[in-house]
């Protein structure tokens, strides 16, 4: 097992051990002294401070969507959903394979940050390496963002986690089911003196690893094994300062769905007969990364200063023999990227009505890719001219430096109007040397005590994704079946973009509110990412101009342990002209795409969701349901899949034990209705392979809190 995993065993171990060394026997009673009241001094302190250090980087007009623990529990699977899933509850995200997710017609763009602190990018795989169950609450942010904000801005993803708020607690559970699912997971908190911290640590085991690449119940040679553990350690250095430690690991593996039936294209010298149902394809990938943070508050003035470093790989291993077969390549591809960087933000409040935020963040990324691909010899056609593979090897690597910095002021005009005025400059320095200045306003106006409208306009500046960007050079594969279908190869380049939004929120009553929000982006080298060859990996490009438009209407009631929500969101997203990394498409299609617009592969015109649950007397029920209208499909863009609408239906009930002990028992079924749809048939821009939504499965599990 990875290093870093067994650093996660070693720490969740500390902090058990650690829970029982500090916390009496539940069976003592407790001794109301005045040591008792010094012990709650840290959680008043850190309360304090969590919320100063939300007001360093607040959301300031940009259209805000929460999720807290309570609410992920009444969603399907709950705590042991994957973190994508969780996603697709909050308006405009659409569902794609490969565990991805598109905000508002955009191709993935988004940021994450835990803590109010920016998690650095990864190599992007079908592993879900943040985890539902450390959430305490999630707040996605869209629209125009602030200039705290920048580079992956289709979205903002904070998660405040977990921490010793779950008072001397740990809890085991087992969760498991259809798909020979096995997925046992323990998290445990607490405090000692100044010092608080939670550890979770979960393993999964189950047969739909990667969306099945046909429409039936079960897939063929789907296993994952998925190990992640993470820990969040606070430590008070005095009333006004804190020091925390954020650690995450995961070791994921992956076989590669295999596709019955598909018929032999190359001929291999000495090779049996080949079957595409005994293809022996896998992927492994693992992540760490570990976040140093110190927060000052003092008075005026609040301050956040962190140091974070992260590494993250993923290794396809092909099937040697049957690759070359059933598709005339066969590569071995093993990608990693190490990142460290430090990043500050600050607040200081210089008068009644303004309010200044500064900060910036420096990253250094280093990308590396080894290669060793098997080819035949192929004449000018394309046609193979010899059985015998000869073996091409690649090793590149990149290195990047970005840096930025921002300045804004929030104004408040009156007591119904605030402005919030600023602009962020960034550079980057990797396949090419670009930057930007980037104004960005917002403006929110108070209609009486229940509604409130916002607008704003923000400029963006999008460099793509360093461990992403192909650097190996195409001549290399001139005269074999791995050669290109156009020999052009334009460097991808950064998108620039306008970006302008509108919405108004409405509190009917306590119980009722309602939101509709719209906005418009143009952007110049729009970016877009693809799946091109057999290796898993996304590979970036550009489109000259692009133009993503929609709107969203939100609903929610909650009263009487009774809550309901209900998210709607109309988008359209199309582009023309491919300007870099041309050789990956046929020049029918680059001719097409010159003279047309056409729609991103990722563009969805409806995306709807819905639930309700109901707690009564320790029971929660719960239905929910996703519709999608259909991701796009065929030549160029020009067709888009059938809808679909899963239903999914839980219960969960508690049992009160002794010594404050509680132990739940969850049991459900998600696609209820068995719904069969596609999210991919193969076809499409940048696509090469199906995928399908998980037919009907039913799971059950068990939690006990101690």
């Amino acid at each position: 097992m990875h290093f870093l995993s067994h650093l996660s065993i070693y720490l969740l171990f500390s902090a058990v051990l650690l829970r029982a060394q500090t916390s009496p026997p539940p069976a003592e009673p407790a001794v109301p002294d005045t040591a008792a009241v010094v012990k709650l001094e840290p959680f008043v302190v850190s309360d304090r401070l969590d919320r100063a250090r939300e007001d360093i980087v607040p959301a300031l007009g940009a259209s805000s969507y929460q999720l807290t623990a309570v609410q992920i529990t009444a969603l399907p699977q709950g705590a042991d959903a994957t973190f994508n899933q969780v996603l697709l509850r909050i308006p405009g995200v659409a569902q794609d394979s490969f565990g991805q997710v598109h905000l508002r017609g955009e191709h993935a763009n988004l940021q994450y940050r835990i803590n109010d602190v920016l998690l650095p990018e990864g190599i992007s795989g079908f592993g879900q390496e943040l985890d539902s169950r450390f959430v305490n609450t999630m707040q996605v942010l869209t629209g125009s963002l602030p200039a705290q904000y920048g580079y992956r801005t289709s979205g903002v993803v904070d998660i405040h986690t977990k921490g010793g708020d779950i008072d001397n607690s740990t809890a085991f559970s087992l969760y498991g089911g259809a798909h020979d699912t096995v997925r046992p997971s323990l998290e445990t908190g607490g405090a000692s003196g100044n010092a608080t911290y939670y550890v979770s640590a979960n393993y999964d085991k189950n047969d739909l690893g990667i969306e099945n690449p046909t429409a039936s119940p079960t897939a063929l040679h789907d296993r994952t094994l998925q190990f992640k553990a993470f820990g969040y350690f606070s430590l008070l250095l005095d009333p006004t300062s804190r020091l925390n430690l954020i650690v995450s690991g995961s070791d994921s593996h992956f076989q590669i769905p295999d596709n019955p039936g598909l018929p032999a294209v190359f001929a291999l010298h000495g090779a049996e007969p080949a079957d595409s149902a005994t293809l022996d394809e896998n992927q492994r990938e693992d992540s760490t990364y570990a976040v140093v943070a110190w927060q000052k508050s003092a008075g005026n003035f609040n301050l956040q200063a962190a140091a974070f470093v992260r590494t993250s790989g993923v290794h396809y291993m092909p099937d040697p023999a049957g690759d070359l077969i059933f598709n005339g390549v066969s590569s071995d591809v093993n990608r990693s990227v190490t990142s460290d960087g430090f990043e500050i933000d600050s607040r200081w409040s210089v008068a009644a009505n303004h309010t200044l935020r500064a900060g910036a963040i420096v990253t250094s990324d280093h990308a590396t890719t080894k290669t060793a691909t098997a080819v035949f010899a192929a004449d000018a056609t394309g046609n193979q001219t010899s059985d015998v593979p000869i073996t091409i090897a690649g090793d590149q690597q990149k290195r990047a430096l970005t840096g930025g910095v921002y300045l804004q002021d929030e104004w408040k005009v009156t007591d119904c109007l605030t402005i919030n005025y600023g602009a962020r400059a960034d550079r980057v320095a990797a396949y090419s040397r670009e930057g930007q200045l980037s104004p960005r306003v917002n403006a929110v106006y108070q209609i009486g005590e229940s509604s409130s409208l916002h607008m704003g306009y923000a400029r963006y500046f999008t460099p793509p994704p360093l461990e992403l960007v192909q650097t190996g050079d195409i001549a290399q594969f001139a005269g074999t079946t791995n050669a290109p279908a156009s020999t052009t190869s334009s460097p991808v380049r950064a998108e620039r973009a306008n970006y302008f939004d509108a919405g108004i929120t409405h509190q009917v009553s306590s119980a009722l509110s309602l939101g509709l929000d719209s906005y418009y982006k143009a952007s110049r080298d729009l970016l877009d990412e693809g799946q091109f060859g057999q290796a898993l990996i996304f590979a970036p490009f550009n489109y000259r101009t692009g133009r993503v438009y929609g709107a969203e209407l939100t609903t929610n009631y909650t009263a009487s342990g009774f809550s309901a929500y209900a998210n709607l969101a109309l988008s359209l997203a199309v582009a023309n002209t491919i300007t870099s990394g041309e050789f990956q498409f046929v020049p029918a299609e680059l001719t097409y795409i010159a003279m047309n617009d056409v729609h991103l592969d990722h563009d969805q015109t409806v995306t709807a969701s819905a639930g309700v649950s109901y707690n009564w007397r320790h029971n929660l029920l719960y239905a929910d349901m996703l519709y999608g209208s259909g991701l796009r499909r065929g030549f160029a863009n020009t067709g888009k899949l059938p809808a679909y609408q899963p239903l999914n239906l839980g219960l969960e009930h508690t049992f009160g034990l002794a010594h404050h002990r509680k132990l739940r028992a969850r049991l459900e079924v998600v696609n209820a209705f068995d719904d069969v749809y596609a999210l991919r048939d193969g076809s499409g821009i940048g696509v090469s392979a199906a995928q399908y939504g998980a037919r009907r499965s039913l799971f059950g599990g068990l939690s006990w809190t101690f």
